[in-house]
């Protein structure tokens, strides 16, 4: 097989997938992706650019539009998660907010769960209403209120799962179900499981994004969204949005993605062993009032994460029963694990929610989503087990003196 020959990707392993899937090589036949910094494309006629810009021809216009370097990343997304077509975009909040925007309108209704990241709920709560679409949260969990919220002019049911922070894991096809019944699309946000730990389309999903600065990336570096749907949804939904509003990825952070996606199942699998190992351990330390993993027979939607997920994630959260003070204690005596709102990182980060990713929200409605003022969620890296546990348990000590 020579450089410029494609690969076959429907019949390769996830693992080579993410190596190889989705490249294009110049003709220069260079081994790692080429990256495209430039902004605009020339054209041989005026006659060539008439027939690119009416869509008669294939090709590039503008790299607000769409970008070679950035179209190799959108295609490996798009064969990992099992998607029609996805398109990059410039973080994962504009890729919630193009997923929504892109499909709704004045008059529109979206129910949404309760349980979502602070930014999100800022979409949901405040920016739809100034356009005219109205919302609904439930209590993600709760197949009834979702039925319940129904109206005739709902379009778009949004969740994540696991949810942020509290882990929350949402039935997905029960959702779909409901959903579909109405007429609605569903949107789920899966940053948490990451694409390798559960695969909404499977279950229904119509529409998957994702923040690519965390797993995707993997080192902190840039940031990044993604939006994974039908082609039909993207080219009859979201491709003139996103060509008119600029939400693109630029091709440098593409490129970073995409040398991410190389390593991705080599760190998530590191990941998420350390991340069950310390959940079992956290579980039984003094100090700690509850420990959140959906990968523990004790976390109150096993069954569902069993159903749905391939394992317990790279995520933990806990509740110390000290409150604020015990928390913050505990952060500041950390010496490995840095503080942190980011996740996903090859660095183990410690965040305490009620004060940072969620302050925006009263202390009643943090109450209600679980997110107590001892609430500590934890992004595991790749940190060698052992030395995590010590870090955590030393400054679990530091925590109960106070």
């Amino acid at each position: 097989m020579n450089d410029q020959t494609p690969l076959d990707d429907d019949r390769l392993a996830l693992d080579t997938v993410l190596v190889h899937g989705g490249t294009e090589r110049s003709q220069f036949g260079e081994t790692s992706e080429a990256l495209f910094l430039n902004s605009g494309f020339v054209y041989q006629t005026a006659a060539a650019a008439e027939a690119r810009f009416k869509g008669e021809s294939p090709g590039f216009i503008y790299s607000r539009y769409a970008n070679p370097t950035v179209a190799m990343f959108e295609a490996r997304m798009a064969l990992i998660e099992g998607a029609e077509a996805a398109r990059g975009t410039a973080s994962g909040m504009s890729a919630v907010t193009a997923a929504l925007l892109c499909q709704l309108r004045a008059g529109d209704h979206v129910v949404a769960a309760r349980a979502l990241f602070g930014s999100c709920l800022y979409v949901v709560e405040d920016l739809l209403p100034r356009f005219g679409v109205q919302s609904t949260l439930v209590d993600g969990t709760d197949m009834a209120a979702w039925r319940a919220a129904v109206r005739p002019e709902t379009k778009v049911f949004f969740l994540e799962s696991p949810t942020n922070p509290t882990l929350e894991v949402i039935d997905l096809s029960a959702v779909c179900e409901i959903a579909h019944a109405a007429g609605a699309r569903v949107v789920v946000d899966n940053v948490f499981a990451t694409p390798l730990g559960q695969r909404p389309m499977a279950h229904g999903v119509d529409v998957v994004v994702y923040s690519a600065t965390k797993h995707i990336d993997g080192a902190g570096r840039c940031l990044g969204g993604v939006i994974l749907a039908s082609e039909a949804f993207v080219t009859e939904e979201l491709k003139d949005f996103y060509r008119h509003t600029g939400p693109s990825m630029s091709p440098f952070n593409a490129w970073v993605m995409l040398k991410g996606l190389e390593t991705l199942s080599l760190r998530v699998e590191r990941q998420c062993a350390t991340a069950a190992r310390l959940a079992d351990w956290l579980a039984e330390q003094p100090g700690v009032a509850r420990v959140l993993y959906p990968g523990r027979d004790d976390h109150p939607q096993a069954g569902v994460a069993r159903r749905q997920m391939s394992s317990g994630g790279p995520m933990v959260s806990f509740d110390l029963a000290g409150g604020k003070d015990a928390a913050f204690r505990f952060s500041d005596a950390l010496r490995i694990v840095r503080i942190s709102n980011n996740l996903g990182d090859a660095r183990s980060l410690v965040t305490h929610p009620a004060t940072t990713t969620h302050q925006r929200l009263t202390p009643e409605a943090r109450a209600a989503l679980g997110i107590s003022d001892g609430l500590l969620r934890l992004s595991v890296g790749l940190e060698a087990p052992e030395d995590l546990q010590a870090d955590l348990g030393r400054a679990l000590r530091a925590a109960t003196r106070g």
